[in-house]
């Protein structure tokens, strides 16, 4: 991760849209004056069509080296037909068991909300979302939701330990454990007992249904969330929204060894390649990653330089109601960048 002179980190340009993001990315990094070697690795739809496995060894040796990766999205079909997804089969294969999603209005952009500033932790290891099932019998299919005490535990002790190091106020736990009384109820005994050693952040618990109802009606009571995986990854996408969608949102899988930086948005096929997808999601994750590997300021610059230059208006991509392109709204981000 850390080398003399700089820092070497896994990159995976992903699919669609993901090689210009990243690219994006990439640049600003490099202007911000950090020194970072990029391992370049293929994953997903891109390693297939190369001929080789979606997750190929080399990227597992790859991230095995370096510990930390910047990742574009990858493509997954719906459906039967081929292959399963490589984000869920990458956060197993190196226990990344938080995913961590800041949610926050960016200055000028549109919203039905101002003021959103929560995060989303999801348990990233295990629940629905982890695709275990098989068919039956002809037209019976069965999926196992499989919650554990030892997962619930970690995923609440990271959610407490971020809020007592950035400050924030409250926990609040999201659930259906007035149905699903012995997997969802484990989830919030295991996060009750976590909250018991944070008597000065607040502890709340809310049904899943409710709580999605609540963020669209007043997102501000919220704080942190903490979630299991299937409803992380719903509502996650659900909070985008408040802020004015997935190209504006960062993202990050951390695990006790291991870190992988993604924009959360996906590959957006039908604009690949036209030099009209908005990097900032891209960008913002590289700040976390940045802050992850202890370059906080640079990070720091990186913020306030995508804050100034979407707060600006000039250079925005269509999403945000402009029609800049990808590299024009990563130029002035450069441009921004220096003194």
């Amino acid at each position: 991760m850390n080398k003399r002179g700089g820092y070497r980190v896994t990159l995976i340009p992903g699919d669609g849209v993901g090689p210009e993001v990243i690219s994006a990315a990439v640049e600003v990094v490099a202007a911000a004056g950090v020194e970072v070697t990029w391992d370049r690795q293929l994953a997903g739809a891109a390693a297939v069509e190369a001929g080789d496995d979606p997750i190929p060894e080399e990227l597992i040796r790859s991230i095995r080296r370096n510990h930390v990766a910047l990742k574009g999205p990858l493509a997954t079909r719906v459906g039967r037909t081929g292959f399963r997804s490589v984000n869920v089969a990458l956060r197993k294969r190196f226990d990344l068991y938080a995913n961590l999603r800041p949610i926050r209005n960016l200055p000028r952009v549109r919203s039905a909300f101002k003021g959103v500033d929560l995060v989303v932790v999801r348990e990233n290891t295990e629940d629905l979302y982890s695709g275990i099932e098989h068919q039956i019998a002809p037209g019976v299919v069965e999926s196992v939701k499989v919650i554990t005490a030892k997962a619930s535990r970690r995923i609440a002790k990271f959610a407490f330990e971020y809020a007592v190091r950035e400050q924030r106020r409250k926990v609040t736990a999201i659930h259906k454990a007035n149905i699903m009384k012995l997997s969802d109820g484990l989830f919030l005994a295991c996060a009750g007992q976590i909250a018991k050693r944070h008597p000065r952040i607040e502890y709340q618990e809310m049904i899943v249904d409710n709580a999605c109802m609540q963020l669209v009606l007043r997102p501000g009571q919220f704080d942190i969330l903490l979630l299991e995986n299937l409803y992380g990854d719903i509502v996650s996408d659900l909070c985008a929204g408040l802020v004015g969608g997935l190209g504006v949102v960062p993202g990050a899988n951390l695990g006790s060894r291991y870190a992988i930086f993604e924009a959360v948005h996906g590959t957006a096929p039908d604009i690949a390649g036209k030099n009209i997808a908005n990097p900032v999601a891209a960008i913002l994750s590289t700040v976390m990653m940045l802050r992850h590997l202890g370059e906080s300021d640079a990070g720091a610059r990186i913020e306030t330089a995508v804050e100034t230059v979407v707060g600006k208006g000039r250079y925005r991509t269509r999403d945000l109601g402009g029609q800049s392109s990808t590299t024009e709204v990563t130029r002035a981000i450069v441009k921004a960048l220096r003194p």
